[in-house]
């Protein structure tokens, strides 16, 4: 046990002050550091969500009570501020359906920023932490400016749009999670009636929707595969992203930006893409530096010739 709590201590004094400065109040402590600990723990103000990565190997050497001891001890916790959560390979939208029905959620501050959080009901918790350094590249660059987001969740980077001064739209399938988004807003004192929240499958509404040099920026952040009941066909983040990418692009303005972002672990963004637009790599920019797995997401600036 020993170990564990002396990376745990170790990575809590490298982060406390950071967190503290850039009033972040949740963040990933620890990421798969030692191979025996194959867990993921996240703060959320006074709680611990561990991601258990475990797999047949590890059954024999079941660390984790380990991990929940070391948290104790250190932050001088009980079991009630200990989630722990099972994470598998999701396929499609399944990351998105719920495990329980607790509905316990309370308020964390990123920067500029009050966001709810659920650390029980759903695979996720409702706060994307690695898309934390985008939110605050979206909040310094949108003033003035009409922010479009895809596959928007609970609306977080909608929230940095806004207060950063950008009349934004949200659009996602779920009317739950579009709730949320609303939620959000008014918790930073945002008028949600004066923001747009359309409820639609994105690729039928990209399909559908014919608005030319309507907006400046556009934040898109597709799952990697789906094949949900809603949806008339499958979708795959690689195979897809020509038709994505042309969508967003025709809704831009002709100085506009799109932030592309997915999941997909060996992603390469496609040929027809490189060719037609201007196209910059900034994963590495975009990485969190509490996060030690830097193919946690790919991302790229577009823009038109």
């Amino acid at each position: 046990m020993d170990m564990i709590k002396n990376r745990l201590e170790k990575n809590y004094k490298k982060l406390k002050n950071w967190a503290e400065r850039a009033q972040i109040e949740a963040y990933r402590l620890y990421d798969r550091d030692i191979p025996e600990y194959p867990y993921i723990v996240d703060i959320y103000k006074d709680h611990f969500l561990i991601y258990d990565k475990s797999d047949l190997r590890d059954l024999e050497k079941n660390h984790l009570p380990h991990v929940q001891e070391a948290l104790k001890a250190l932050f001088k916790c009980d079991d009630s501020k200990i989630v722990i959560k099972k994470r598998e390979r999701q396929e499609g939208l399944k990351q998105y359906e719920k495990l329980d029905a607790k509905e316990e959620t309370f308020v964390v501050r990123e920067s500029q920023a009050l966001l709810k959080v659920n650390l029980y009901d759903y695979l996720d918790t409702g706060l994307f932490l690695d898309h934390r350094p985008m939110r605050q590249k979206v909040f310094k660059s949108v003033k003035d400016k009409k922010f479009l987001n895809l596959f928007c969740y609970t609306g977080s980077v909608s929230v940095f749009a806004a207060l950063g001064g950008a009349i934004t739209t949200s659009v996602d399938m779920s009317q739950t999670y579009l709730r949320w988004a609303q939620e959000n807003f008014q918790l930073n004192n945002l008028d949600p009636a004066k923001h747009n929240f359309i409820n639609a499958d994105v690729l039928e509404w990209l399909r559908n929707t014919k608005s030319p040099n309507t907006f400046d920026v556009i934040f898109l952040d597709p799952p990697t595969f789906s094949n949900s009941k809603k949806m008339d066909d499958t979708f795959e983040v690689e195979r897809d992203q020509e038709f994505l990418v042309e969508s967003c692009m025709n809704m831009l303005r002709p100085e506009g930006i799109l932030y592309f972002s997915n999941n997909k672990r060996k992603f390469k963004i496609s040929p027809a893409v490189l060719s037609k637009y201007k196209v910059k790599e900034i994963t590495a920019e975009s990485i969190p530096q509490d996060f030690h797995d830097k193919k946690i997401h790919n991302c790229f600036e577009i823009r038109s010739n």
